[in-house]
């Protein structure tokens, strides 16, 4: 079992950043591939990011391709996610998860075990 906090969420003007953390607690998140999900009011869940177990590879939605970071510390059971030069379009609430996988990260919610409670992003034009 895996338990996931996420935080960093807020409110932010257009072209802003934020960097949203993901906590982990109970097995180690270094056994895990780690995601960032969103998902707007009235449509489904997105892939936004993920990240291999141990951090070498890396895989982004070509919405925000060349704007957000994934990176992970395994260290202190942390992931995050660096938004840079936010959109209007990128408010939703943001989910971390969690996927006992050490092959490719993988884009599917559907392949992840574990998910935190999600953060709210807004991005005001």
């Amino acid at each position: 079992q895996v338990q996931l906090v996420e935080s960093g969420g807020g409110l932010v003007q257009a072209g802003g950043s934020l960097r949203l953390s993901c906590a982990a607690s109970g097995r180690a998140v270094s056994d895990y591939a780690m995601g960032w999900f969103r998902q707007a009011p009235g449509k489904e869940r997105d892939f936004v990011a993920t990240i291999s177990w141990n951090g070498i590879n890396t895989y982004y939605a070509d919405s925000v391709k060349g704007r957000f970071t994934i990176s992970r510390d395994n260290a202190k059971n942390t992931v995050y996610l660096q938004m840079n030069s936010l959109k209007p379009e990128d408010t939703a609430v943001y989910y971390c998860a969690a996927d006992l996988w050490t092959g490719n990260p993988r884009n599917s919610p559907y392949e992840y075990d574990y998910w935190g409670q999600g953060t709210q992003v807004t991005v005001s034009s």
